[in-house]
This record gives C-alpha cells, structure tokens and sequence, in this order.
C-alpha cells in the first residue's frame, strides 16, 4: 500500500517522560503493517514522523497428507491435504505434491514434484492422481510472511492388478531369459494400433528379423501396437511385426485376447533378442526362452534352419512358447517341464482349449496341435499364398515347421 494510505489507529498523549503505548493486531501481509507516528508540532517545536515496518515472527505450521492405503492400477488415488498454523488458525497456501515410485523392488531415490496446488480458506485441497505403480507421497509446504512451511509425513499406497494373476503350477520353472515389464497399457480396452513400419523400428530389425532374400518386405509389414493381461493380472502394452494382409486377424484377435483376459507374459518385437546365426535371423530360441510373444521373423525353422520358417511371411504367431514347448528335431523348445502338461489360461493341449478356439475364431489355424503348442497360422485371404505352400511342402506336411 501507497504510505499515503495508512489508515488512523489511534490518538495518544505521552507522559511526563515522553512515552505512551498502544496496542495494535497486524495482519499476515508486511504491507499492511507499516507504522507511523506523528508528533504533531506545537509552539516549541516542530511536527515529527516515524514510521516503522515490524517483522513477523511466523507461526510454526502442521501440514498433513491423507492417501489410500491400495488403488487399483489405471484408478484415480485422491490425496486429502490439511494445513493449520500453531494458533489453530487454516493456512490458505501452495503446496507442492512430490512422488517417489516403486519399480522393480526398490523405490526411486529422489522426491518428484507431480502436483502444486493452494488450500483453500479452510486450509484444505485435494489432488487426485493416478499411481501405475507402489508410491509413496508427500506435501511440502511453502512458508508465508506469517506461517513457516511444512513437509508432511510420508504416506504409501500400494499399486493392485485390475485382472487375476496366473496361478501357476507348484514347481513351473520360470523362463530362462528375464526381461523388465513391459510398459504400462495405453488407454482403454485393447487400444489396437496399426501403423506403417516406423524407421527407427525398420533399422532394427534390419540385419536381425528381415535381411535380403526374405518373402516380404517393408511395404508388406506392419507394426501392431496393443494392450494385453500380463500373468501379474496388471494391463500392458506390447507390439508385434506382422503382415499387411492379416492385420484385420491380429486385430481382432487382441481384442478379444483382452476383453476375456487371456494372460501373456511378454509381447516385444523379435528383433530386439539380436542375431542368430545359427537361424538366419532374430534369435528365437532367446524369444521362446523368455516366453516372449512374436510373429514375423524371418529365418530358418528351428531344429531345421535349411527349411524357412512360416513366421517370415509375417503370418505366423508364437503365443506364450514358455508354456507351450515345440518338439523340434534337435529336442524340446523352450524347456521341457511343461511338455504334457496344460493349464486352464496359458497352456494348451486341446482344440477344445478357450485359447485355441478364440484364435480359431479370428482365422488362426493351430497348425501342429501339441507338437508345436504355441504356434498358430494364418492360412487364409489374401496373401497367404506363399505360407499355404510353405505348410504344404513335403517337409513341413511331414515334419513340424516352427
């Protein structure tokens, strides 16, 4: 305020020694609490002014956070904030909302900022976030003119599967090659995505799932983006490489993958598990060993690398291999503990199997039944040529062509 704006408090007389007193409230804004005093002059002396700008000795302040103890991945977590003075009185004042996330088995070691909101005049907000993961929370006050701030104590919520994790049998080995999650789903349902080879994903699969000779090139391909049910019972986002003429089969089959829950454990392009020479290709015995769910991937059948592998046309699908061994030439892929053994969402030993026939719904052959359990082909419309000869040679009519 402008010093010619100072409101009257007071008259007040001095005693004999000069002095007087009086009381007055100042308020929380230093501006408002500017002093003057003013001897008025008389005929010995002239008219004096004082003025004076008090320091405010700041209240002490209590800043509390109140956060669900669990939230359902991909729910919204409301986090109640409650900011009071030592005198009682509400703190109406920013406050930054900081996050550290638990991924993997550790919490990040540093405070994130992820809100920054003003209570109220009743020294209360609400923020509401979406934790995709363990979190723990805090709020930090930001000092006044006439209140310190505050740092809350740390509240923890604890991140829960939307679907049912898979139950697996009592000694199932776990897959040889461990990879991080995936990434979190994208939005909601299946969230299919169909897109033209992007260039980044082209270079790497350049040398590894496609080089020189293979049946179908770049134009021919498309990346599939969706989400799918890990075993943990948490939605993830995973692609694959398949080709152009099936993408409606894919599609529709991660749609419906989706809606009934049917659990994957990985989805990652196969390029990413590097070269096999002794394939010709991306290396699949990495892929199958990680129980990673894959498609195109151009290069020779495993056990029988001479022969080329259905999954260079792109048509070709490798569902949870970990599971569902394939009995090659050369012995059992990936591990052989579940050979003959099934399971009610992840294993299949049977048309019959809710798996089979989802697939079989969306034009996917399950080519060699239990002899190679995880692969299924689609065999029909257009471009299916190439593939329909392939299955039909006298080498892989005779002999499994994974």
């Amino acid at each position: 305020m402008g010093r010619d704006d100072l409101a009257r408090v007071t008259t007040l007389t001095t005693d004999p020694t000069g002095r007087a007193t009086a009381e007055v409230t100042l308020g929380r804004d230093p501006e408002r609490n500017r002093l003057r005093a003013t001897l008025t002059a008389d005929g010995t002396r002239p008219a004096v002014v004082h003025e004076h700008l008090p320091v405010l000795q700041r209240w002490k302040s209590v800043l509390t956070m109140r956060a669900p103890k669990t939230v359902v991945d991909g729910r919204r977590a409301a986090l109640a904030l409650r900011w009071r003075a030592a005198n009682d009185e509400p703190v109406s004042g920013w406050v930054k909302v900081q996050a550290k996330q638990k991924r993997g088995k550790t919490y990040a070691k540093r405070w994130t900022t992820v809100a920054r909101v003003r209570t109220d005049a009743k020294g209360v907000a609400t923020v509401r976030r979406t934790p995709r993961w363990d979190t723990r929370w805090r709020a930090v006050g930001e000092r006044q003119a006439w209140v310190a701030g505050d740092t809350s104590g740390v509240s923890r919520t604890d991140n829960r599967p939307p679907g049912q994790p898979v139950v697996l049998p009592k000694g199932a080995p776990r897959p040889r090659v461990s990879l991080p999650r995936p990434p979190r789903a994208v939005g909601t349902g299946a969230n299919v995505v169909v897109r033209k080879i992007p260039d980044g994903v082209w270079r790497s699969m350049v040398g590894r799932s496609w080089h020189k000779g293979c049946p179908v090139g770049r134009a021919g391909l498309r990346l599939v983006q969706t989400n799918f049910w890990g075993f943990d019972g948490y939605r993830y986002r995973g692609e694959v490489v398949v080709a152009k003429s099936v993408t409606s089969n894919f599609s529709g089959a991660f749609k419906e993958m989706h809606a009934k829950k049917v659990p994957v454990r990985q989805m990652r392009r196969v390029d990413r598990f590097g070269w096999s020479k002794k394939l010709g290709g991306a290396d699949d015995y990495r892929s199958m060993a990680a129980d990673n769910t894959s498609v195109f991937n151009c290069r020779g059948v495993v056990g029988n690398p001479r022969v080329r592998s259905p999954h260079s046309f792109g048509r070709s699908l490798d569902l949870n291999p970990w599971e569902n061994p394939y009995y090659a030439r050369d012995g059992i892929h990936p591990n052989k503990w579940w050979a003959g053994r099934s399971h009610a969402r992840v294993a299949w030993r049977s048309r019959n199997h809710k798996v089979v026939q989802l697939l079989a719904r969306h034009g996917f052959r399950w080519t060699y039944g239990t002899s190679d359990a995880h692969h299924f082909d689609a065999v029909a419309g257009a471009g299916g040529k190439g593939l329909r000869t392939l299955l039909d040679s006298p080498v892989c009519s005779t002999d499994v062509c994974h």
